[in-house]
Formats: C-alpha cells, sequence, structure tokens
C-alpha cells in the first residue's frame, strides 16, 4: 500500500511550488542571482488567466440569454423569466462551488506544504477543455433549431416545440461555468502559494474588467441583430469557433503530459503571443503564436467535425421539413 500511496503522490502533488507550470503561463521574473523579487501588484499573467476565463464564461451566458430571449419557444413571458433565472442561478452555484473547490485544494495543498503537480493539473484541464468542446458544438448546432430556422422532428403538428427546457439549460450552464471557474481557479493555485499572492487582487480586477467588456461585446452584437439569419449565423460561429479552441487546447494540455510533437510554425514577437494582451483574447477561439503537428491535426479535423456537425443538422432539418410538405399535400388530397 506504501507503494502505491507514493505513486500517486508523485503523480499529484511536487514537493517543489512551481510559479508556471502551464504553456499559457508568464513566469515571475528572477533577480540576476536566482533569488526571488518581490512581486509587482499587477501581474500580466494572472489578468490574462482571469480575462481568458470570464471572455469564455461570458460568451456562454450571452448566448443562451439571447436564445431565450429571441426563440419563439420562449414567447411565454413566465417560461422566458424562468429559463433566464435557470441561466444566472446556475452560473451562480456552479461558480460558487467552483470557488469552494479551489480553495479547498489550495488550502489543503499549503498545509501539506506540497503544491499540485503540474501533470495532474494539465490532465484535469484537458480532460475538461475537451468535454466542454462537445458540449459547446452541440450548442451551436442547435442555436439555429431554437431561433426557428431549423425545423425539429420534435414538433407536433402545430410546430410547438420544447427543445430548449431548463433542465439542459441548466446542465450546460453549470457545466460550462463550473469549468472556466475551477480552470481559474487551478491556474491560480502556483501563485496563490508564492510570493505572486500579493499580485492576484489587483490583476484579478483588471483581469475580470477586461473579460466582461469582451464578453458585453459580443452580447452586446447579438442583441442589436434583427435578422434571424445573421443572429443565428453570428452565434452559431461564435460557439463554434469557441468549441475548436477549447478542443485544441484540451489536447495540447495531454501533448504537455505524454511529449509534445514537433512544431510547425512559430510566429516571433511580443505582441503575437498567445498568453499577453491583445492576442490572449483570441486564445480562447483557438489562436496561438506556435503550432505543433498535433495542434495543427486536432485544428483541422474538429473544422472540418463542425462542418459536418452543422451539414447533418441542415440537412436533418430538410428531410423533416420534406416529409411534413408531403403529409400538408396528402391531407389537401383527402
Amino acid at each position: 500500500m506504501s507503494y502505491i500511496h507514493e505513486a500517486l503522490s508523485s503523480i499529484l502533488f511536487s514537493p517543489e511550488r512551481d510559479l508556471c507550470n502551464s504553456d499559457d503561463c508568464i513566469p515571475t521574473n528572477t533577480g540576476g542571482s536566482g533569488a526571488s523579487i518581490q512581486a509587482p501588484l499587477v501581474d500580466i499573467a494572472i489578468v490574462t488567466i482571469f480575462a481568458r476565463e470570464i471572455l469564455e464564461g461570458c460568451i456562454i451566458i450571452g448566448n443562451y440569454r439571447t436564445v431565450i430571449k429571441k426563440s419563439p419557444d420562449f414567447e411565454d413571458p413566465e417560461k422566458r423569466a424562468s429559463a433566464l433565472r435557470a441561466v444566472t442561478m446556475s452560473a451562480l452555484w456552479a461558480s460558487i462551488a467552483a470557488v469552494l473547490l479551489a480553495a479547498s485544494v489550495t488550502l489543503g495543498l499549503y498545509f501539506a506544504g506540497k503544491s499540485l503537480n503540474k501533470t495532474a493539473a494539465e490532465i484535469i484541464e484537458g480532460v475538461s477543455k475537451v468535454v466542454a468542446a462537445v458540449c459547446v458544438l452541440q450548442l451551436s448546432g442547435k442555436i439555429p433549431k431554437w431561433l426557428g430556422l431549423y425545423a425539429n422532428k420534435k414538433e407536433d403538428a402545430d410546430g410547438n416545440l420544447s427543445g430548449l427546457s431548463n433542465k439542459s439549460i441548466k446542465f450546460n450552464v453549470a457545466w460550462n461555468l463550473w469549468r472556466e471557474v475551477a480552470e481559474c481557479g487551478v491556474f491560480l493555485i502556483p501563485y496563490m502559494l508564492g510570493e505572486s499572492a500579493r499580485s492576484i487582487p489587483v490583476s484579478a480586477v483588471i483581469g475580470t474588467v477586461v473579460g466582461f467588456a469582451g464578453g458585453f461585446g459580443t452580447y452586446w452584437a447579438s442583441q442589436n441583430m434583427k435578422n434571424t439569419f445573421n443572429l443565428a449565423f453570428f452565434l452559431s460561429n461564435v460557439m463554434g469557433w469557441l468549441a475548436l479552441g477549447l478542443f485544441v487546447g484540451g489536447m495540447h494540455y495531454f501533448e504537455l503530459v505524454l511529449g509534445k510533437t514537433p512544431t510547425v510554425w512559430y510566429i516571433d514577437g511580443e505582441f503575437w503571443a498567445h498568453n499577453r494582451f491583445p492576442m490572449v483574447l483570441l486564445k480562447v477561439f483557438g489562436y496561438t503564436h506556435k503550432r505543433t503537428v498535433l495542434q495543427m491535426v486536432c485544428f483541422w479535423f474538429w473544422l472540418c467535425l463542425s462542418f459536418g456537425y452543422h451539414y447533418y443538422k441542415f440537412d436533418q432539418s430538410e428531410k423533416i421539413l420534406a416529409k411534413r410538405r408531403a403529409a400538408a399535400a396528402a391531407t389537401k388530397d383527402i
């Protein structure tokens, strides 16, 4: 049993507190002698973490709210209010649960005198991102149906349906918001256990403002689109690219654990770095200033899968409409 305990400890924990465990982080500066200098009040790495995760969460919440407000399924004021409340409460409780989990892990590691091993953190991040990518891609394919552009096999003869239920809203919003907040917490663990904890408060405020600003901009654009087709196209594209970014990012975490594949290309210059402003805001949609072979293969695989999935949804809708037209024609003949 002692061998099992030692093996698990070596996987999950490390006796050294590395400040930056991820390819997405920016290492803290050190003096020439190798000794750590006092952490600044603003750390660009922490700002980046908050901005990126909050932006993703805001996009998901905003898109759900837009679909609920403009979907024919929620024309009833009470039903619409209930669905919007489900979005808000699911996001709130999922975020609280993730914060409590991250705080518990951090306190446990602090009192144990250990830090979360980067292998365990990267596996957790990889799995959560891949699962989220599947959920978000499904959402992007359902948006045209919820907005009434695609037919639904669950519709009755009058075209009434209940494709977007409170149950599905609660699950998808809660899962994605829990993942975003938990990711933020996991990324911050190395900083909270080191001297850079001093940088977290101010950096968190700045990153939160930037993330909310990006999310609000996307939400405002969706709210002011009057054409249903353009709205569906816009929201599906946003969610589709977000799913692509999640999948490529998730697979890259597995690559960090198992060994990196060769780098195909690299864009030099701080401006283009995916872990610095302003390009970090595009990272959630799959941008990176360097591509490995695995990242490139995953990018094109997921892009083709997304187009195939959307074509399948369109084709299914056309088949349903054709059957309804045939049934309507047969009824008239009678």
